[in-house]
C-alpha cells in the first residue's frame, strides 16, 4: 500500500515549515515531526530577521535575494499574521576611516542586484532621528525587513496543514531508515513510523545529530547569541540599525565572543538589541558580561536607550556550518535524503528560497538557483577533528 506521505520533514522551525509549505503547493504530501513544538529551537529564539545588507556577493546573497522576493508574496498571503515589515536596515560607522570599507561591500552588492545607498553622517537623523550625534555615515538598504519567527513558523505550518500536511510535535526521531540499496524508507518517532521516499533534515541546529541518525557526517555546531528585550516603546527606532563592525562578526569563525551593535523597534514596541556570537556548545548560561556589552552598544547608538527599562533577555544557538554557508539540498551518500539546515542566524530570512528549492529538487523542477556550493557533502573530506571546538 502506497504511503500516506511523500517527504517526512523533521523540524518544526521556520525553514522546516517552509519546506513543507512549498512541498504543498508542489503537490506533495509531507509530515511534519518535531521532538519539542513549533518554532521551539532557533527559530523561537531569533528576531526575524530578513536581510539582504550583511551578505556579500555569492551564493548565500543569492538565496537572500531569491527569498526577499518570496517572504514579499508570504506576506501578500498571510497579512498582518506574521508582522510582516518592509522598514529596511542602515549600517554607520562612528568615524570616516569605517566608511571606505562599507562602500566597497556595498559595490560588490550593489553590482550583484541589491538596493542601497550611502548616508551622509548629516542625513542620519532624517532616517533616525534618535541616533547619537557625529556619526560619519552609512549605508541604508531599504530591501532588509523583519517579521516575528514564531508566527512566521506557525502560519507557514497552518497554510501546510490547510493543504494536506500532518504534522505530528512532541515526538522525536530514534531512526532514519532505509531500504537493503540504503535508500531511505522513512523515520521513527518514539510513537510511530512514518514511511515516506523522502527525509528532509531540517532539524536546525541539531541537523548533525539527524544527519548522523542516517549515517552521514554533517559538521553542523551551535553558536551562542543573546538579545534583550526592553519595555514597550513608541517608535524610537524605525529601521534595523547595526554598526559595520556586525559584517565582519557574521563572516567570522572564531568560536571566542563576539559582540556588535544591533537593534530594531518591533510592531508591539519592545526595542529588540543584539547580536552576540559565540561557540559554547550548548551551555544555556545567562552570560552577564555578554548582556552588559549589547546593551552598552545600543546605547551608543542610541542614548536615548539609557533611560529604557530591560524587561528579560533570551538566548538561542544558530546552527552553524565552518564555511557559513547552509546545507540545502540532495545528500547523494543517502538517496532519499535532503538536508535543510546550517543557515546560522539567517535561516529565518532564507527558510523561503530554501523551501522552495527543496521543493523542486523533490519533483524534479529546475532549479531556480545553483545548488552546488551548499551541497551537503561538501565537508566529506574534512579531518574528523576539524571545527569541533
Amino acid at each position: 500500500m502506497r504511503s500516506p506521505h511523500d517527504v517526512v520533514v523533521i523540524g518544526a522551525g521556520v525553514v522546516g515549515a517552509a519546506c513543507a509549505y512549498y512541498a504543498t503547493l508542489a503537490g506533495l504530501r509531507p509530515a511534519v515531526v518535531d521532538r519539542g513544538p513549533v518554532a521551539g529551537g532557533t527559530t523561537g529564539a531569533g528576531e526575524g530577521n530578513l536581510l539582504v545588507s550583511d551578505k556579500e556577493p555569492g551564493p548565500e546573497l543569492d538565496l537572500a535575494l531569491l527569498s526577499t522576493r518570496l517572504w514579499r508574496e508570504l506576506a501578500a498571503t498571510l497579512g498582518d499574521a506574521v508582522e510582516y515589515e518592509p522598514k529596511g536596515g542602515l549600517v554607520v560607522a562612528a568615524h570616516p576611516a569605517g566608511l571606505e570599507p562599507l562602500r566597497r561591500f556595498a559595490a560588490g552588492q550593489a553590482a550583484a542586484g541589491v538596493d542601497c545607498a550611502e548616508v551622509k553622517g548629516d542625513e542620519l537623523a532624517a532616517l533616525e532621528p534618535h541616533l547619537a550625534p557625529g556619526l560619519a555615515g552609512g549605508f541604508h538598504y531599504p530591501q532588509d525587513a523583519q517579521v516575528q519567527p514564531a508566527l512566521a513558523a506557525a502560519h507557514l505550518l497552518r497554510a501546510a496543514r490547510a493543504r494536506g500536511a500532518e504534522v505530528f510535535l512532541g515526538e522525536e526521531v530514534t531512526a532514519v531508515r532505509t531500504r537493503a540499496d540504503g535508500s531511505v524508507l522513512g523515520v521513527t518517532t518514539d510513537r510511530r513510523r512514518l514511511d515516506a521516499p523522502a527525509v528532509v533534515n531540517a532539524a536546525g541546529t541539531w541537523g548533525g545529530e539527524l544527519a548522523r541518525l542516517a549515517g552521514v557526517d554533517l559538521p553542523v555546531l551551535p553558536r551562542r547569541g543573546f538579545v534583550l528585550v526592553t519595555e514597550p516603546l513608541p517608535r524610537i527606532v524605525r529601521h534595523k540599525v547595526y554598526a559595520a563592525d556586525y559584517v565582519a562578526d557574521v563572516a567570522s569563525g572564531s568560536a571566542a565572543l563576539q559582540t556588535s551593535a544591533v537593534v530594531e523597534g518591533t510592531p508591539a514596541g519592545p526595542v529588540l538589541i543584539g547580536a552576540s556570537r559565540e561557540r559554547v556548545g550548548f551551555d544555556r548560561t545567562l552570560a552577564p558580561e555578554v548582556l552588559r556589552r549589547l546593551a552598552e552598544g545600543a546605547a551608543a547608538l542610541f542614548p536615548v536607550l539609557r533611560e529604557v527599562t530591560v524587561q528579560r533577555a533570551y538566548r538561542g544557538f544558530r546552527p552553524y556550518l565552518p564555511d557559513h554557508l547552509p546545507a540545502i539540498g540532495a545528500d547523494p551518500r543517502v538517496p532519499g535524503l535532503y538536508h535543510a539546515c546550517g543557515h546560522e542566524g539567517a535561516g529565518i530570512g532564507l527558510a523561503p528560497a530554501t523551501g522552495l528549492l527543496i521543493a523542486g529538487q523533490l519533483t524534479g523542477a529546475a532549479p531556480e538557483l545553483d545548488l552546488t556550493p551548499m551541497r551537503p557533502d561538501r565537508f566529506a573530506d574534512r579531518h574528523p577533528a576539524e571545527g569541533a571546538r
